[in-house]
């Protein structure tokens, strides 16, 4: 899956891993609300952050498809997460889930712990942004 945008990485930067410095799209925006890993129904089936983090995966995607679009027009993912130190130590995890929902493509991205998040049982919150192009 090639994506229709271009990454950024200033000249002299060390390149980004796993993530973009910033992205270049034009098109239709698409912004999904911050979703967390509860199934259509509003339950969470995992209490854990990984199979939570699968879950907010497979909901922004289905958002995305809503729209006509899919992993590779995503552009930004701002996450929010609860424990930083349960995300840290799963990162192979989260990875290998990435790699397998949206692909090998990684937009602009970034990760902040929050003290809670509004649904209690909720252990990671992701908003995305995507574009499709014209």
């Amino acid at each position: 899956m090639t994506s229709p945008h271009t990454f950024l990485n200033p000249e002299g930067w060390a390149p980004a891993k796993g993530y973009a410095n910033g992205v270049v799209a034009e098109g239709k925006t698409i912004y999904t609300g911050g979703l967390v890993g509860w199934n259509e129904q509003q339950q969470f089936v995992h209490k854990d952050m990984v199979g939570q983090f699968e879950q907010v995966l497979e909901n922004i995607v289905a958002v995305l498809a809503e729209a006509g679009a899919g992993p590779e027009h995503l552009v930004r993912l701002t996450w929010y997460i609860t424990d930083k130190q349960e995300y840290l130590s799963s990162l192979k995890d989260f990875g290998a889930i990435y790699r397998r929902i949206i692909g090998r493509h990684f937009p602009a991205m970034a990760v902040v712990q929050v003290v809670a998040l509004i649904e209690d049982d909720a252990k990671i919150e992701i908003e995305a942004t995507a574009v499709l192009p014209k």
